[in-house]
């Protein structure tokens, strides 16, 4: 089983994640504050440097006012 950080399918997760941020008019640090943490937290999640557990996912997309369920699809 290969890493989920490299996986194909994560990364377009993490592309939809991105650019509902951005698309939002939303800055890493803008994220980060509704998230609660560093903004650094946001950029290594964009760069798949760090992965999201699902707790974490949630939360971002809840931040994101997204539909975890629509992200989810994306690995299927």
């Amino acid at each position: 089983m290969r890493k989920t950080i490299t996986n194909v399918k994560y990364q377009k997760l993490l592309e939809w994640l991105k650019s509902a941020r951005n698309k939002q008019g939303l800055s890493m640090r803008d994220l980060a504050a509704k998230l609660d943490e560093p903004h650094s937290f946001v950029g290594k999640i964009e760069t798949a440097e760090r992965r999201l557990d699902v707790r974490e996912y949630v939360e971002y997309c809840q931040a994101l006012n997204l539909d975890p369920l629509e992200g989810i699809s994306l690995l299927t």
